[in-house]
């Protein structure tokens, strides 16, 4: 394992910027404000901590340049949020969960989380449906004999006139052209995105996976029939949890903000599993505050607390992994936001 420290100088540029516009613009946030974003700069912070590398992760295997805060605030093509479009919108394809009320269920948390990470925009929920409707290729993946279909052809909805941006989400294994064995999701930096929740499943990968399919049989390219019982993985803490990290980071994407590569951050990139569930669920203050910039957010201390009386666990990693198939029941604590003047 290595561990990647940064200077409190390199952090300090990272974040604020030696831009005297944009130093004024800092030290325009509260105090509060300041003391949540300067843990940055404590080498022994409970808040941030360093990144920690294991083999093979993603900065190691795609290296990229970082993005300080001047870079983005200076990006002429980065998407921001305008008064008459705040709304991010989440459609389902297919069924999301094995009965109509999990599937609700399941979306609730999604739209729920997303409405606390974006605060201040809007989070709704276009009508789902079915892979038909889509009218995306399909194929049977060659090593894991699931059902694909062709994430490259998913974007053929009309967006709404006052969104922000659209976000797709299914259950049904995706692959973005032939040469690909498959990929979770994808975000483009204008207003579209898509994700696969499926290979979140804590079954995807084994033997017993129920998914399979021996034989693809396509009567004609526009006979969606063999998804009409589909295998939907069961919605357990585990999914929901890595469905929640990826959700926020692509359409974090969508707002213009790149890898990170300053602390432990959610916006990190991810090659596995592994790497997702150490991946935090909080972002970095560089990360932050590039956000707070785009929508306008006062920036405020939120705690996640389990229910221990309910005996229910809460969404971290380590409750997740007992794989009850409850969902995490969160105890409201420090919401103090307080939308910009």
């Amino acid at each position: 394992m290595q561990i990647v420290r940064h200077s409190e100088q390199t952090l300090k540029t990272a974040l604020i910027s030696k831009n005297p516009v944009l130093v004024s613009q800092y030290e325009k946030l509260d105090a509060g404000e300041q003391r949540l974003m300067n843990e940055a700069f404590q080498p022994a912070s409970d808040l941030f901590g360093p990144i920690t590398l294991h083999s093979p992760d993603w900065i190691t295997s795609h290296p990229e340049a970082p993005q300080v805060f001047e870079q983005f605030f200076s990006d002429p093509y980065r998407k921001t949020p305008s008064p008459d479009k705040r709304s991010i919108y989440i459609q389902a394809i297919g069924s999301l969960g094995n009965t109509r009320i999990i599937s609700e269920e399941y979306i609730k948390w999604l739209m729920g989380y997303c409405k606390a990470y974006f605060y201040g925009l809007r989070v709704k929920l276009l009508e789902p449906v079915p892979v038909s409707a889509t009218r995306c290729s399909f194929t049977v993946n060659e090593n894991t004999q699931n059902l694909q279909i062709h994430a490259g052809e998913l974007h053929n909805f009309k967006k709404p006139e006052n969104a922000f941006c659209v976000v797709e989400i299914t259950m049904i294994d995706l692959y973005p052209r032939d040469s690909w064995n498959f990929v979770s999701g994808q975000a483009s930096d204008r207003w579209y995105s898509f994700f696969c929740f499926a290979r979140y499943g804590s079954d995807f990968y084994s033997m017993r996976h129920e998914g399979k399919v021996k034989k693809l049989k396509k009567t004609s390219s526009s006979d969606y029939s063999i998804f009409d019982n589909c295998y939907i993985p069961e919605i357990t803490s585990v999914l929901l949890l890595r469905s929640c990290k990826t959700l926020t980071h692509e359409i974090g994407h969508i707002f213009g903000l790149r890898h990170c590569q300053w602390l432990a951050c959610l916006m990190q990139g991810s090659n596995h599993l592994e790497e997702t569930d150490r991946r935090p669920l909080n972002l970095c203050p560089t990360c932050l505050h590039k956000l707070q910039c785009a929508i306008g957010f006062r920036i405020a201390l939120v705690r996640w607390i389990d229910d221990e009386s309910s005996g229910t666990p809460g969404a971290t990693p380590e409750h997740s992994r007992e794989g009850n198939g409850n969902l995490p029941k969160p105890v409201e604590a420090f919401k103090e936001w307080k939308e910009s003047d």
